[in-house]
């Protein structure tokens, strides 16, 4: 049970993160200061992601929901010591192409993580 509690909870960050604050955070603020304010926020909330993760995982009571968690915490981490910082690199360099496609490569990361976090909670969703 609070292994499913601790998926949702990801799940619900990163959907919200996703669907809401994403999207606004260059619209609101201007090009430099969103800028500056991603790169703080993001290793703050992979790492976020993971410990939360690889906490549903010691939790977890099922093979199935500790294999999705770990896969997940593992991508966060991931994600926050390898592909970020090459992503602000391509940034800084000017390679456009690069940081386009390591861009898509985390957004497609995240979208895996949120159909990976879903399928532990199915079970729960169909018994209601």
């Amino acid at each position: 049970m609070w292994s499913q509690l601790l998926i949702a909870s990801n799940l619900g960050v990163m959907l919200f993160f996703s669907l809401l604050i994403a999207p606004s955070i260059f619209k609101v603020l201007p090009a430099e200061w969103a800028a500056v304010y991603v790169r703080s926020f993001f290793p703050k909330y992979y790492a976020y992601l993971a410990f939360v993760s690889f906490g549903a995982s010691f939790l977890a009571t099922d093979v199935q929901t500790m294999i999705v968690t770990v896969i997940c915490g593992t991508f966060f981490v991931i994600l926050t010591a390898y592909l970020t910082p090459r992503i602000n690199a391509a940034k800084d360099a000017g390679q456009m192409n690069k940081f386009d496609f390591l861009h898509k490569l985390s957004v497609l990361i995240n979208v895996i993580q949120i159909a990976l976090f879903v399928y532990p909670l199915i079970p729960n969703l169909t018994s209601s």
